[in-house]
């Protein structure tokens, strides 16, 4: 039998390019994970994307049965709608983030993966968490460089 997984995912970054950050909150069953990192210069979009990997590479056996609740219509809408399928076949032409989408599908195709949107700030634990310590990674002295972000 698989594990099942709950993950929370979000990202943040302030100006957008800016100084930003991811926050995950994984569960399964009575245990409970948190994960955030913080980066010098990148993008929202790429906050949301890490978080959704950073959560599934921690995942130690494959075969997991993960429902990823997130607020990020970019994530979730170019997986569901399997526009990053069509991204592949034309190398990532003209597309953003192609060094993460790339490390995204590496890891997404070892799990069962279901994406639920969730409104954002509406209430809901997982996501007000995971979007707490997107912030404060954001905020946290130190922070990385995000090697792939590359301005236009």
């Amino acid at each position: 039998m698989s594990a099942k997984i709950t993950m929370f995912t979000d990202g943040a970054a302030s100006g957008n390019p800016g100084p930003g950050g991811y926050g995950v909150v994984l569960i399964s069953g009575k245990h409970r994970k948190d994960l955030n990192q913080g980066y010098k210069l990148t993008t929202n979009n790429r906050m949301e994307l890490l978080a959704v990997i950073v959560g599934l590479e921690t995942l130690k056996n494959p075969g997991c049965d993960v429902t990823i609740y997130s607020d990020s219509k970019y994530v979730i809408d170019s997986v569901e709608k399997k526009w990053v399928f069509g991204w592949v076949k034309k190398r990532f032409k003209g597309k953003k983030n192609a060094d993460l989408w790339m490390r995204f599908l590496e890891i997404y195709k070892k799990h069962n993966v279901k994406f639920v949107w969730v409104k954002g700030h509406a209430n809901i634990p997982g996501n007000e968490r995971a979007d707490e310590l997107a912030v404060m990674a954001s905020q946290a002295p130190n922070l990385l460089d995000d090697t792939g972000y590359q301005p236009e």
